[in-house]
């Protein structure tokens, strides 16, 4: 079985789980207990990890605050601010192909009197910069864009997106769930405000993330119990997760770049094996993440394809989060495309096992299959 679906999620890389074992049973205390060495022992594990994330992303380690993913990472960015909110800003700019961890959020603070910009992208799925600018006023509280579609891969221009939220005085939230480790993130550099990772998208543990916090912001908590994680979300630390988070993150330093090489070239050799007539890609190849392939394929439908691969290859037809639904992609359809079109795509998400066996293995499948 070949596992070609990494924006849902990666495996666990056996190093981060050979560092997370010791704290089920040996080390197992609680990170708040400071009475005590199980206490202590934790809770430097915790802050040895909040360095080695803040590290990824070129942070302060006190301004990383640990949530158990990016979807709360997400609500707590998006609402945490909305709830300090000064009646003068009660606007947010955010962009049609986010993630529904950003839209759904957006939704619910319209319905409490924010007014929200829904910016539409190019057909290559970046947005216009010009577009942002406009959209932007001294009224907004928010802009949200993140770093790289979790389906079809386009990186936004970050940097530039800061500098025009800036210049506004607008807080910059940016999703960087499917970028972090793969292309180079800085906070500082980029001026972003908030930012949103989650750990099992590099290799480390499902549920657990964090929320970078950035000197100055202010958000109010969602979970509220006991003033963990500088009061920003209380709760008991999952040290096992956070431990884990840390070592993935510190793995993604020590192999990058060469490891977004490596699988980019893994990348380009899928979609010259893919690439004909009935094959066309979705989304900018030139601003897109190196593990990330989006096909669409004329005349098939991507789920019936998806069903004969099944037993030999695991891709998918979107997000993970969306595959209870039957309308097609709501980031496909932002591109231009019909319907019929976005349910003839198909996401491919390379990873760090991926090898260039099973990359051949992949276009033949598909090949054979597309040609009975």
């Amino acid at each position: 079985m070949i596992y070609m679906d990494s924006h849902s999620t990666t495996p666990v890389d056996p190093r981060v789980l050979e560092a997370m074992l010791p704290f089920f049973s040996e080390h197992f205390g609680n990170a708040s207990s400071r009475n005590h060495p199980f206490g202590w022992k934790a809770a430097k594990a915790v802050e040895a990890a909040r360095e080695q994330v803040a590290g990824l992303i070129g942070a302060r380690f006190r301004d990383v605050v640990f949530t158990s993913g990016a979807t709360e990472s997400n609500n707590l960015a998006l609402k945490g601010t909305a709830a300090m909110a000064p009646q003068t800003r009660r606007h947010i700019v955010t962009v049609a192909t986010e993630h529904r961890a950003v839209l759904d959020p957006c939704r619910t603070l319209e319905r409490e009197g924010f007014s929200v910009t829904y910016l539409p992208v190019r057909s290559d799925g970046l947005i216009d910069l010009d577009q942002l600018d406009a959209a932007v006023s001294d009224r907004t509280l928010l802009v949200s864009v993140m770093a790289a579609n979790n389906e079809i891969g386009v990186l936004q221009p970050v940097a530039d997106i800061g500098r025009i939220a800036r210049a506004y005085g607008a807080i910059f939230h940016c999703d960087a769930v499917q970028a972090a480790g793969m292309v180079p993130i800085d906070v500082n550099a980029s001026r972003i405000d908030l930012l949103s990772l989650s750990a099992h998208k590099i290799y480390g543990p499902k549920g657990i993330g964090a929320l970078y916090v950035g000197r100055g912001v202010s958000i109010e908590s969602e979970i509220d119990g006991g003033g963990h994680e500088r009061g920003y979300r209380s709760g008991t630390l999952n040290v096992p997760g956070i431990v884990g988070f840390g070592r993935a993150a510190a793995m993604c330093r020590e192999t990058f770049p060469a490891e977004a090489r490596r699988v980019g070239a893994l990348r380009d050799r899928l979609w010259e094996g893919l690439r004909g007539e009935r094959v066309h890609l979705n989304g900018s190849m030139e601003h897109r993440l190196p593990q990330n392939l989006n096909i669409r394929i004329d005349g098939v439908h991507g789920d019936s394809l998806l069903k004969s691969l099944a037993n030999d290859v695991a891709i998918s037809s979107g997000a993970a989060c969306a595959t209870t639904s039957a309308e097609p992609s709501h980031v496909l359809k932002a591109l231009g495309l019909s319907d019929d079109q976005a349910r003839a795509s198909l996401r491919f998400g390379l990873a760090r096992f991926t090898t260039e066996a099973e990359v051949d293995a992949v276009v033949d499948l598909l090949r054979c299959r597309l040609e009975s």
